[in-house]
């Protein structure tokens, strides 16, 4: 996959402690994956970064500052709607208690936390998470708390 070019977004599989972060996207016709559980991420903007992108789109959605120190593994990926243009993907994590600063922004219906297994076999969650996790685990041996 070429990634010389620049990425179309980036998502995050953000743990606070052992739990991973996940929010319920708006049930809207015209939206790709309505209803579905989503990570926290989205599109670039501007002449961002992948880490800036997904920075920011973390502080938007969730409240949440991500310093780079907090991530574990990143990857590019074909995106989902267009596999001619790339995406990036990363790992991340947050000691458990900045669960008591997330702000949930104004995009989706609801955020949740779960654990690794439990959201990967959500029936209703973005279906390409799986394997990127997959491959996060198969690369790195996973997380351990």
């Amino acid at each position: 996959m070429d990634t010389t070019g620049p990425h179309d977004g980036a998502k995050v599989a953000l743990f606070l402690g052992n739990q991973i972060i996940s929010i319920l996207r708006d049930d809207f016709d015209h939206i790709t994956y309505p209803n579905l559980w989503d990570l926290p991420g989205g599109g670039r903007d501007g002449g961002e970064t992948p880490f800036e992108t997904v920075a920011r789109e973390t502080r938007e959605e969730l409240g949440l500052v991500l310093p780079p120190s907090a991530v574990l593994w990143e990857s590019a990926f074909p995106a989902n709607y267009d596999p001619g243009k790339w995406v990036a993907f990363f790992v991340a994590w947050l000691p458990p208690f900045a669960v008591e600063d997330i702000i949930f922004g104004d995009e989706g219906q609801r955020w949740a936390l779960y654990d690794l297994d439990t959201f990967m076999n959500l029936p209703n969650r973005v279906p390409s998470y799986c394997a990127r996790l997959q491959r996060w685990i198969a690369e790195t041996g996973g997380f351990a708390t």
